[in-house]
């Protein structure tokens, strides 16, 4: 059982050693439509915290040159929102950690200025002149400006299960962990971006919500998910459905595993788990990544004991950002992590019968959260 509520792991696991050095983050993606010309665009929220234990009353960027001279890790609140389409942005606001307010067990929250996210609510503000923007290269950010207020649903959820439990989590047993209590969430309110206004509905926002903590980021890094899929052998819309992917190269006890994903398929109230550390169903994974001038490509297969997926998807460069963030020790890994929201693409998933595969569906997938990235030192051969 994958679909299994559990907001303990939402909350903030900035504790011990990952409180000196370690990430947490909460992450929501959705779709909204233009008040007045109804034209779709999706965004994204995340609340990312880093080093609690060294913060104080303003934020320290490990990005700045003295800083990275002088060995000084990153300790701040950034709070990212933004945009994907061609006018897509991404904006950082930063507080020290003597301005936030966090209620670190569960239910979480987290509080600084007018920004706010709980398992329930969001709501912010970030405006960054192109002054600014220029003039602090270390905020890793566009210029821009983007308001919301907004309420969620997190109706399906993928855990991962002894993977991310409080055991393996006291011990530090993986570098990155993942926990997806909304990879299906109704999200409702509006978003002021770029001067115009955007309705969110629960119907039509196609949301998503999840979160990563760690000491670490994974590389490759991969992500793949959406809830608006339409059926091509009825041409119905799924109503009930949700496919959720990533991972890249999981490190235990700081030693590289081979290139790993955990994947799920929620179809129709049907589970099919493809996560490889749930070892007795024989989980085999394929994954490739590459891009031209216009686009990006993912193909995953995924197969256990009862089931395969396959799983091609597309994005347009035009439409996605590079996504960028600094690791706990003050590196800045990744540079190169597409992420977008509107990918496309389609879904095979198969029944396994002793050695025959039997089509179950064939699904059309809209609106789908995406991304890819890897450490220069850490390309493999596909």
């Amino acid at each position: 059982m994958f679909n299994v509520h559990d907001i303990t792991r939402d909350a903030c696991m900035l504790k011990g050693p990952l409180k000196h050095q370690g990430y947490d983050w909460w992450w929501h993606s959705f779709t909204g439509r233009d008040a007045l010309t109804g034209e779709e665009k999706p965004f994204f929220i995340e609340f990312f915290l880093c080093n609690m234990a060294s913060g104080g009353d303003k934020p320290v960027f490990g990005q700045l040159p003295e800083n990275r001279k002088a060995g000084i890790k990153p300790s701040y609140l950034m709070v990212k929102a933004g945009a994907w389409g061609e006018d897509h942005a991404q904006l950082h606001r930063f507080f020290g950690w003597n301005e936030v307010r966090l209620q670190a067990d569960a239910p979480y929250s987290v509080e600084a200025g007018d920004c706010y996210v709980s398992e329930t609510q969001l709501r912010g503000s970030i405006h960054i002149s192109p002054e600014e923007a220029e003039a602090h290269p270390e905020w890793m950010c566009d210029a821009g400006d983007m308001r919301w207020d907004l309420t969620v649903d997190k109706q399906i959820a993928f855990n991962v299960g002894y993977g991310a439990s409080k055991p393996l989590r006291d011990i530090e047993a993986f570098a990155m962990y993942w926990h997806a209590e909304g990879m299906k969430s109704a999200f409702s309110g509006t978003v002021e971006f770029a001067g115009r206004t955007y309705l969110v509905t629960p119907e039509t926002s196609f949301g998503y919500a999840d979160k990563n903590w760690g000491r670490d980021f994974t590389s490759p890094w991969v992500w793949l998910s959406s809830n608006h899929l339409t059926s091509k052998i009825t041409g119905k819309r799924l109503e009930n459905s949700v496919f959720d992917i990533g991972g890249g190269r999981p490190k235990i006890y700081f030693v590289p595993l081979d290139r790993r994903l955990l994947g799920v398929f929620w179809y129709e109230g049907e589970e099919y788990d493809f996560n490889f550390s749930k070892v007795w169903l024989d989980v085999k994974t394929k994954f490739s990544f590459h891009e031209d001038e216009e686009n990006v490509y993912w193909h995953v297969i995924q197969e256990n004991i009862h089931a395969l997926m396959d799983t091609k998807i597309t994005c347009k460069k035009k439409d996605m950002l590079l996504v960028n963030y600094e690791a706990p020790d003050g590196s800045r890994k990744h540079k190169r992590l597409w992420n977008g929201g509107n990918g496309r693409g389609v879904i095979k998933l198969y029944k396994r019968s002793h050695k025959e595969l039997e089509l179950i569906d064939e699904v059309i997938a809209t609106h789908v959260g995406c991304e890819y990235g890897e450490y220069e030192d850490t390309k493999l051969s596909q």
